[in-house]
């Protein structure tokens, strides 16, 4: 450990200067990145990094050709096809061939047997660790299943930037796993409210997490009911007699979700809305829940469901304009709205050039970005097309600009090392230590994609802890791996490296400041 921290702090020391160094030369006409560094450029911002085949290909075809075949077909996922092993891994989790209603089921299942456990427990009796567990024990294969259904997709998938815009946009609908049964839906909200419309327009996927069951049960939406609204008395007679499926019911208006679809989701928390525009657009959206039958009973398909009776037919005054009953059409007009706001093509492109570009995004970029978004009615695709022709994302500033998160850190060394998943359990352990578990940002503005939330003393020792486990797994050479990583390796990383032992350079090669950017 001494050798790695001692490595990190010289290479550290050393690239520090080069950045100052390349910024001041820039201002006096630095030449522009050369064509290999281009490639790696986009394979570590449009993708998680670059594999051997990748390095093998830029080699034979040369740099610039690969770079403009690469950006023409992520552009164009379909059509790449998938590998057959992912595809066949992908089609025998469970979690992606069960419909919402049956994956609800599975959960309700599980409480029962719970509190059936507890049942027996309190009359003396002793039942399993496994019953007493049983939603844990039964919920988090099916967590877990879909964390390996995105970490397959991004470590095999040819489409890398489908799979990094679908990372972007997930964290910005973000639900928490840990909550609840949303646990058992995150796959399937993935899935549906997300990976389609990555290259599709705003406005669908926007209504797409908003009837989405994981979104209404995560931000509560699900229970926000009209003042005064009573469930019928069959219901309550059915709840009262199963415990075990009984829910928390309505209390009234939750502001959760119309909260965080303004700030968080649309319009950005100076988006230039109030505390009452928040109220009126929670009464607009009132009645948007589960089919109460499904969730209860069990069923097949969907579960999202518009009851008329939890709906609140006032008429509202929101951003501005009267809003008369309308029923369902009340939150569709209200989505319509915000997807085509003005205030909300400024806060996803200033997200989005943060991401992308750097943790204080070039002003210009931004508003190009919010133009495009305008002009184009919220078209993703060329909202993504015009962060990739802009001459800031190709900046060599840009190559310095980001930090890899954890996530992104573990998928580029797996790739690089060319390992495959194998038991993904001590993975998804080391992103959890390391503060980044997958579907476990509890909190709706999910996690940062900025250097101050990763870039610490601590997280930068679990980075080295993992690096030498997965370098002593991987068992390549590290001349094998420097020639994968190419021009994004820095010549002072390269003569720290030498002076090393041999045995301990792709390890260290891994735990480089070069590497860990992104």
């Amino acid at each position: 450990m001494n050798k790695h921290r001692r490595f990190m702090l010289s290479s550290g020391a050393a690239l520090i200067g080069t950045a100052l160094l390349s910024r001041r030369g820039h201002a006096a006409g630095l030449p522009a990145p050369g064509a290999e560094e281009r490639a790696l450029h986009a394979l570590n911002r449009l993708g998680y990094g670059p594999r051997p085949a990748d390095a093998a290909a830029i080699a034979d075809q040369g740099a610039e050709r690969w770079l403009e075949r690469f950006l023409d077909e992520q552009l164009a996922p379909r059509r790449l096809p998938q590998p057959a092993a992912l595809t066949a891994r992908l089609a025998g989790l469970d979690v992606l061939q069960l419909g919402q209603a049956e994956l609800l089921g599975r959960y309700r299942e599980a409480v029962k047997a719970t509190r059936e456990a507890r049942r027996e427990q309190a009359r003396g009796e002793a039942p399993s660790a496994e019953a007493l567990n049983a939603v844990r024990e039964k919920v988090r294969p099916l967590v877990q299943q879909a964390a390996v259904a995105r970490l397959s997709r991004a470590l095999q998938s040819p489409a890398q930037l489908e799979e990094v815009l679908t990372e972007f946009w997930f964290n910005h609908f973000n639900v928490f796993a840990g909550k609840g049964p949303v646990g058992v839906l995150v796959a399937d909200y993935e899935q549906r409210a997300i990976r389609p419309f990555v290259f599709g327009r705003f406005r669908d996927m926007l209504g797409a997490t908003a009837r989405h069951p994981a979104m209404l049960l995560y931000l509560d939406n699900a229970q926000s009911v009209v003042a005064g609204y009573q469930p019928p008395q069959r219901a309550r007679r059915f709840l009262a007699e199963r415990p075990e499926l009984k829910a928390r019911l309505p209390q009234g208006l939750n502001e959760n979700y119309a909260r965080e679809l303004m700030e968080l989701h649309t319009l950005g928390v100076d988006g230039g809305y109030t505390q009452r525009d928040v109220t009126e657009l929670a009464r607009m959206l009132t009645g948007w829940g589960l089919d109460s039958r499904k969730a209860l009973v069990g069923g097949t398909g969907g579960l999202f469901a518009f009851d008329p009776r939890k709906h609140d037919n006032g008429t509202k005054t929101w951003l501005g304009r009267v809003v008369r009953a309308a029923g369902a059409a009340e939150g569709e007009q209200a989505l319509d709205v915000l997807a085509s706001h003005p205030a909300t093509a400024r806060h996803l492109a200033g997200q989005f050039a943060q991401a992308f570009v750097a943790d204080e995004p070039p002003a210009g970029l931004v508003q190009r970005l919010a133009d495009n978004f305008q002009a184009t009615g919220g078209d993703l695709r060329e909202f993504t097309r015009t962060l990739i022709r802009a001459d800031e994302f190709w900046s060599r500033d840009a190559y310095q600009a980001k930090f890899k998160t954890p996530y992104q850190y573990l998928l580029s060394s797996l790739r690089a090392l060319d390992l495959p998943l194998g038991n993904p359990q001590p993975l998804l352990a080391a992103l959890a230590q390391a503060g980044q578990p997958l579907y476990g940002a509890a909190t709706p503005d999910g996690y940062r994609t900025t250097a101050t939330a990763w870039r610490n003393p601590e997280a930068l020792t679990q980075r080295v802890q993992l690096a030498s486990t997965l370098g002593q797994r991987s068992g390549i050479s590290a001349d094998r791996l420097g020639a994968t990583l190419g021009a994004s390796v820095s010549e002072p990383t390269r003569r720290t490296l030498a002076t090393e032992p041999a045995g301990q350079q792709v390890a260290l090669l891994l735990a480089s400041p070069d590497f860990m950017r992104r």
